[in-house]
């Protein structure tokens, strides 16, 4: 499975931004996908994460209210809708694929910037 994630940029604080996640290759859709963001000088940190079927979605508390993540199989694209932006929401984003909810994800896309300006 192959990843690309696009959608970042920069916005002021309170604005919105949606982040897209595409995959290539067989059976998307039996994959949990996950959005996790690094910001300079911290660790890697897990946002949300959405199961194969789209059934169910975790978040991070820092994030409950503000993001979505959802997906369209048919499409093999995973989505992050970022509302109510912050500064400390500035990093770079990155969507990440696991064979299921309990197992490590183990492809990663490329990462896509979100800068979020006071």
């Amino acid at each position: 499975v192959q990843l690309q994630a696009s959608g970042g940029g920069l916005v002021q604080t309170g604005g919105s931004l949606r982040l897209s996640c595409a995959a290539s290759g067989r059976a998307f859709n039996s994959y949990t996908m996950g959005w996790f963001r690094q910001a300079p000088g911290k660790e890697r940190d897990f946002v949300a994460a959405i199961t194969g079927s789209g059934s169910s979605t975790y978040y991070t508390d820092s994030v409950k209210g503000r993001f979505t993540i959802s997906r369209d199989n048919a499409k093999n694209t995973v989505y992050l809708q970022m509302n109510g932006l912050k500064p400390a929401d500035t990093a770079v984003y990155y969507c990440a694929a696991a064979r299921s909810l309990a197992s490590d994800y183990v492809y990663w896309g490329q990462g896509t910037q979100v800068t979020v300006s006071s």
